[in-house]
């Protein structure tokens, strides 16, 4: 603990801060103590304004300009100064209780002992010395949680990126074994989380759900090329060899529950076949069984399908699309989900307008990962 002691003595009569002065100055326990005057409370607060080390402070009540009452109110008024310890000098016993009252921490009768001011003194200074402690404790305390805090942020901020750079980079591995462009992941990424912000759903699923969705068609990477890649209609086989990519998808990102948006880009490509009434695949999941992802996920994948331009079909009007769409209402979709999509169709083709395929060129991950980034 610090030894030094800083005290400062405030009365009107030169002759008794030179009383103080003496029976303090170099008694047993305040050798290192420092003895400031003022005579009157107005020279008090000009002291305590240019320095902030007074531990203590011995108020006389009697003095011109501005006398112990008024100052002692200015001291317990100022969040600064309000833990300095005042000990009131006075020779009227009647004052005592009013300036305890006021926030008096403790008070010493005319004429004093210097016995008794040096223990009242000694002691008040000790617990200011320790809060003192306490409060610097505390307030490197508090130092260190904001650092760990910053790091810790910091470190589930780049966790958090790894995790959605994976899910874009495991979406684009899938489209280069499908015949759909790299903007189509694109588009339903920006896509479902139109809708899932839509329907209300909280910020953080709907981020998640942003980088989830490219995982949708993930399985297709276990499906055969002469099936996946075959340029005509598949026969009734092939086509049950093509559903088996959700299944495909669901363990490809299975035993991933620690990562939100791995774990969410399971339950997506498992559940975006799914349909409204039971009869989707791969288990024939209904209604609200279907996680409010695969529901979402599934709208407007058939929606870009449907609208965009594939090898095997040209791209169908958004008047034809949504007529498709409007049909299977409560079939294949969900029909608030379907609902809400509809009431806000002008959302979703300036989406999809925003992110069109360049007929010709080769998809570029790099290049689609960057605008989908400027886009979020």
């Amino acid at each position: 603990m610090e030894t030094d002691i800083r005290l400062l003595a405030v009365d009107d009569l030169e002759f008794n801060l030179d009383m103080i002065e003496v029976m303090l100055t170099g008694l047993s326990g305040l050798e290192d103590l420092t003895v400031f005057r003022a005579m009157n409370g107005r020279e008090a607060l000009d002291i305590l304004e240019q320095r902030d080390d007074i531990d203590i402070i011995l108020l006389d009540l009697e003095m011109p300009v501005l006398n112990g009452f008024e100052t002692l109110q200015i001291l317990k008024r100022n969040e600064k100064l309000r833990d300095i310890p005042v000990i009131v000098v006075t020779a009227d016993q009647s004052e005592v209780l009013k300036t305890l009252t006021m926030g008096a921490n403790d008070f010493l009768a005319k004429p004093y002992d210097p016995q008794e001011l040096k223990l009242r003194v000694m002691n008040h200074v000790r617990i200011k010395k320790m809060n003192d402690i306490k409060l610097d404790m505390n307030d490197a305390l508090e130092r260190e949680v904001v650092k760990k805090t910053a790091a810790l942020l910091k470190a589930l901020s780049l966790s958090q990126e790894a995790e959605y750079e994976i899910s874009l980079r495991l979406g684009k591995a899938a489209e280069y074994r499908d015949l759909e462009t790299g903007m189509h992941t694109v588009r339903i990424s920006h896509l479902s989380r139109e809708l899932a912000e839509l329907a209300g759903m909280p910020e953080e699923d709907c981020e998640i759900l942003r980088y989830a969705s490219p995982l949708h068609d993930v399985g297709k990477i276990g499906i055969p090329d002469h099936i996946l890649l075959k340029p005509g209609k598949l026969t009734d086989q092939e086509f049950e060899t093509m559903r088996m990519h959700a299944a495909i998808g669901g363990k490809i990102l299975s035993d991933a529950e620690r990562f939100p948006v791995i774990e969410a880009g399971r339950i997506i490509a498992e559940q975006h076949h799914e349909r409204w009434d039971g009869n989707g695949y791969p288990n024939r999941l209904k209604g609200t069984d279907i996680h409010i992802f695969g529901r979402i996920v599934m709208i407007v994948d058939v929606f870009d399908a449907l609208a965009s331009e594939r090898p095997y079909k040209k791209a169908f009007s958004i008047e034809k699309t949504t007529a498709i769409m409007l049909k299977d209402r409560g079939i294949f979709f969900d029909p608030d989900l379907l609902d809400i999509f509809m009431t806000n169709l002008d959302r979703f083709v300036a989406i999809k307008n925003s992110l069109q395929d360049i007929p010709g060129s080769e998809h570029n991950p790099f290049e689609e990962v960057l605008i989908s980034r400027q886009l979020a």
